[in-house]
């Protein structure tokens, strides 16, 4: 058995699905499917019977692809809110619970649920988004990759 502790968790334990190789720097493992034990890890949290630790909350946040600030965003708190209920494990219930419904809502792909944790990422991204600029013959320009960016 493997102790799976990649994603912060610390009581996940793979029978089989992996792969053990030596490194240059010692024992290696592959996962076979990672998406899949991800979504399956996610899955499990989001059906367990008690409230979910700041690990686990963290863990599905991270999931979903969302920042600390986005989820203060949803939530209607602040970023040092969440990160106080991840790192000191003191989820209030109601946040809880939405996190659940959003992982939820976003597996299933309901639409509106999947748009608005799309939205929240790529907002997230444009606050977040580094502008590069370079001097040309014409005068300054973006650099083609904030132009793709900005478009997705």
């Amino acid at each position: 058995m493997h102790h799976f502790t990649d994603g912060g968790l610390d009581n996940i334990w793979l029978a089989n699905g992996y792969t053990e190789h030596k490194t240059a720097y010692g024992k290696g493992v592959s996962i076979h499917d990672l998406d899949g034990l991800v979504r399956a890890i996610c899955l499990n949290l989001v059906q367990k019977p008690h409230k979910l630790n700041g690990k686990e909350f963290r863990y599905l946040r991270q999931s979903l692809l969302l920042s600390q600030g986005s989820v203060a965003t949803l939530f209607g708190c602040t970023e040092q809110t969440v990160s106080l209920w991840e790192r000191h494990g003191r989820v209030p219930l109601w946040a809880d619970k939405l996190l659940r419904m959003t992982y939820i809502g976003s597996v299933q792909e309901n639409t509106t649920v999947k748009e608005l944790i799309d939205r929240m990422n790529f907002v997230d991204r444009v606050v977040n988004h580094r502008i590069v600029l370079h001097e040309t013959d014409g005068g300054w320009e973006s650099s083609p990759d904030n132009q793709e960016e900005m478009a997705a």
